[in-house]
């Protein structure tokens, strides 16, 4: 299959989504939608109810997060690292309660639910002739990032599939909701970087995510939070074949306001600097800023630390 076959695949509904394996699928998704109808208010309450009873029940990636927590806050102690753990899962329930916003609530309101900060950098840059590339993070709130980035701009980026066809279907298809009539496309890792390049040389705005551990092969240590972390020395290269400037991207649910904040920090400089060790470091310090802006939002379930340089074992349990 093709680039462009399997890109129109993914955002079509295809007859084999109704297989029967599927139907506890569809009847969640029904639930969920029933469920949804209720105010926001509640909804943001059993999403917390559910994250703090994920938090006892997933004892694994409780664990995973506490110890990401403790590597990364070191002058935390025990207790508030534990609280912070409790606070993470939380977030992350009751933000992939707010799926709904994205999948079926009209444009209007959506963009209610999204305040944006610093969007006006795109502009001025690309009258300038640069391109852009958002980095993103693994965030709860990652989702409304893409929106709010895609809603007004023709906007490409990498997308990881779902073992769950459906599931699958109904993200892609969030994901692209805002964006597909300005020409906006997702690609998998199989496609590689050249379309996202192409893409990008095009004038898309490339939404890329830097984050996650993948493995000992084409990655390289440089510190995170202090602590030496496997990275793929991809972003600098991207910069300098693209001719882009890199924006780093926060999201924050405020629960008060019941709204996501969407702010685009400035530009990362030095980016390409023409080592990768240099540009990996420099990305590493961007993406520390953007957690920063709400600590407990990142998404500390992941194995970040998985990988480990020579002799050293593993921080996991």
């Amino acid at each position: 299959m093709s680039i462009k076959e399997s890109n129109t695949e993914r955002y079509r509904f295809r007859l084999s989504l109704l297989h029967p394996r599927y139907w506890l699928t569809w009847l969640g998704l029904a639930l969920y939608f029933v469920f949804t109808l209720l105010p926001m208010s509640v909804v943001d309450r059993a999403g917390c109810w559910l994250g703090k009873y994920a938090a006892g029940k997933n004892k694994k990636r409780f664990n995973i997060a506490k110890t990401n927590l403790s590597l990364c806050f070191p002058d935390k102690g025990q207790d508030e690292i534990e609280r912070m753990a409790i606070e993470h899962f939380q977030a992350q329930f009751r933000s992939l309660m707010h799926y709904y916003i994205l999948w079926w609530r009209p444009v209007p309101s959506v963009r209610k639910k999204i305040r944006t900060e610093g969007f006006e950098q795109i502009a001025q840059y690309q009258q300038q002739g640069k391109n852009i590339i958002i980095l993103l993070t693994h965030n709860v709130g990652l989702e409304f990032a893409v929106a709010a980035i895609s809603m007004d701009r023709p906007t490409s980026g990498p997308f990881k599939t779902m073992r769950n066809e459906v599931i699958d279907w109904k993200i892609a298809n969030g994901r692209m909701r805002f964006g597909k009539h300005l020409g906006g496309r997702l690609f998998t890792r199989e496609d590689g970087l050249k379309p996202l390049i192409r893409q990008t040389r095009k004038g898309q705005v490339l939404g890329y995510l830097a984050d996650e551990d993948l493995g000992e092969k084409n990655s390289i240590f440089v510190p995170f939070f202090g602590v030496q972390k496997a990275t793929i020395p991809v972003l600098g290269r991207l910069a300098k074949s693209c001719d882009a400037i890199v924006l780093p991207c926060a999201v924050c649910y405020d629960p008060e306001a019941r709204r996501y904040s969407v702010k685009l920090l400035p530009k990362i400089d030095g980016l390409p600097s023409g080592g990768d060790e240099q540009d990996s470091l420099n990305m590493n310090r961007a993406i520390e800023a953007v957690i920063k802006q709400c600590p407990i939002q990142y998404l500390w379930t992941l194995r970040y630390f998985q990988t480990r340089p020579p002799g050293e074992a593993s921080v996991y349990e």
